[in-house]
């Protein structure tokens, strides 16, 4: 062996024994290790398992996962019994607006409706503080008298998973449209020193209605299929969010009408059915999980993402938006 030959294979024996320096974690390597006891199941009765009709011969499977309450509690009552009464079943998608929103409903609007179908108020579009507090006896916020103290105790104690210092310094006091966002047993909420609301975030699920005082019934849905339009804010009840099945919403053939509007009715796309997942036979209903936002893995995921580490990235964000943390969902085995 000559010196020089020598001398490449010392080093090349050099830079095997140093010790490597370990990759930085990403978000979805921590998800994939995240521990079984992170995760929490989702009840089949508060999942919406819509079949709209097959293409190519190929099923088209949506499941909604209903808000819990006390948020919207009046739409997602109406929506359980429109789905106990089949409903939906023959209606149809009805509007598909690029960067905006999938609606569907019944496309001439006069089907009649089931018995016990309620008015819900514009007031609903919100939900008071102290409501959140007794639907959770554990949080005390009612009890403190001062209303800024009692928001922040609430959101920095009940809704935990991204709060500092569990998570990114700050990121959630960077928002554009409340005072807070933070993250409420899975789901994102915006706030403010008396009330909170969910937001527009992609995959949403909100109630379609005419001009105020109309509030919609729940018989008529949209998600949102583009860039989050936080503008609608309580001005719009979010019922629910796509959690499996978004693709065949956010891939349909967009309306040439106004807003979106098909101009015909070959171009809807059929609904077949909508059930509640409690109402399926055993095993046809769907079952599935999210990663604790209360949880260590959670923390470590909402801080990788506002901080990107790996190979790809050059510089760190430093913070993440709300409709940007989204909870980890998935298929239970």
């Amino acid at each position: 062996m000559t010196i020089a030959a020598a001398l490449l294979m010392g080093l090349i024996q050099a830079a095997a024994a140093a010790p490597q320096t370990p990759e930085p974690p990403t978000p979805a390597s921590i998800v994939a290790g995240a521990p079984r006891s992170d995760w929490r199941s989702i009840p089949a009765g508060d999942l919406l398992v819509m079949d709209l009709a097959p293409e190519g011969g190929k099923p088209r499977r949506v499941v909604i996962q209903l808000v819990p309450a006390p948020f919207a509690s009046g739409w997602t009552a109406n929506m359980r019994r429109l789905a106990a009464a089949h409903w939906w079943d023959g209606t149809a998608v009805v509007r598909v607006q690029d960067n905006y929103v999938t609606q569907w409903g019944d496309p001439t609007e006069k089907k009649p409706m089931p018995p016990g179908i309620e008015p819900v108020p514009e007031s609903a579009y919100v939900t008071p503080l102290d409501t959140v507090a007794d639907a959770r006896p554990s949080i005390e916020a009612r009890d403190l008298a001062d209303v800024d103290a009692r928001a922040r105790r609430l959101l920095d104690t009940a809704i935990r998973g991204t709060v500092t210092p569990r998570a990114p310094q700050g990121w959630h006091e960077r928002d554009s449209y409340a005072e807070w966002v933070e993250l409420l047993d899975g789901w994102p909420i915006a706030a403010d020193k008396s009330s909170a609301w969910m937001p527009h975030c992609y995959g949403m699920v909100g109630v379609g209605r005419n001009l105020s005082p109309d509030t919609g019934t729940g018989a008529e849905l949209y998600t949102v299929i583009g860039q989050a339009p936080r503008h609608l804010d309580r001005n719009i009840a979010i019922v629910g969010r796509v959690i499996s099945g978004m693709e065949y919403l956010s891939s349909l053939k967009r309306g040439t009408g106004d807003l979106g509007f098909y101009k015909t009715p070959g171009e809807r796309t059929p609904i077949v059915s909508v059930r509640l997942g409690s109402d399926l036979p055993a095993g046809q209903r769907p079952a599935f999980e999210y990663l604790a936002t209360d949880s260590d893995s959670f923390a470590a995921y909402a801080a990788a993402r506002a901080n990107r580490r790996d190979a790809f990235f050059n510089r760190p964000a430093g913070g993440v938006d709300i409709c940007n943390l989204t909870v980890p969902i998935r298929a239970m085995k």
